[in-house]
């Protein structure tokens, strides 16, 4: 996901993305924990795409 894509989003569509993303966090640390999880820069990816619509998030709210 690149920041460019997030920039035409309205804040309702963003909060939707941004608890999508915290959802699959979710589930890849479990995975991690259970030893099922098989790429684990997919962890790292994640908290990235969290982090960029976070900022987003904040764009559009000034």
């Amino acid at each position: 996901m690149k920041y460019s894509d997030l920039e035409g989003k309205n804040s309702a569509e963003l909060q939707v993305m941004l608890k999508e993303k915290k959802t699959e966090l979710f589930t890849l640390k479990i995975k991690q924990k259970m030893m099922q999880l098989q790429n684990t820069s997919e962890l790292k990816i994640a908290k990235k795409d969290i982090a960029k619509i976070n900022t987003a998030i904040t764009a559009v709210a000034n």
